[in-house]
């Protein structure tokens, strides 16, 4: 278990390293922004759609996280509502997010601040 989710949480890296540095992962990049559109589109189109997405939410507010990627059930409208993790994950999930987070919290205000100084 541990080393599929290193190799899940890596593989970009492991990427990298077989194109011997002359690229990175765009396939996995491209497929998810073709299916993140193709859900937007199918909402657009009337159907209820559940996705996963990066938003803003209240889910780790107490840890000092403002954003976070959870299920969102999209409508024509764009994001009907903003989910909590699912109830069923392991308790070994539960863990990786509680380690995520102080990485997480880096990342976001290192993100925050991009767009702030644009």
């Amino acid at each position: 278990r541990d080393a599929l989710t290193h190799r899940v949480q890596f593989g970009g890296d492991e990427v990298v390293q077989a194109k011997d540095g002359a690229g990175s992962a765009t396939l996995s990049m491209a497929y998810a922004g073709a299916r993140f559109a193709d859900s937007l589109l199918r909402a657009a189109a009337g159907e209820d759609v559940l996705e996963w997405a990066f938003v803003r939410t209240d889910l780790f507010k107490s840890e000092g996280l403002e954003f976070f990627s959870t299920y969102v059930k999209l409508d024509k409208n764009g994001v009907k509502e903003v989910l909590p993790l699912p109830a069923n994950i392991t308790e070994y999930e539960k863990e990786l997010v509680k380690k995520a987070i102080p990485e997480l919290k880096k990342s976001e205000s290192k993100g925050v601040a991009f767009v702030a100084s644009k």
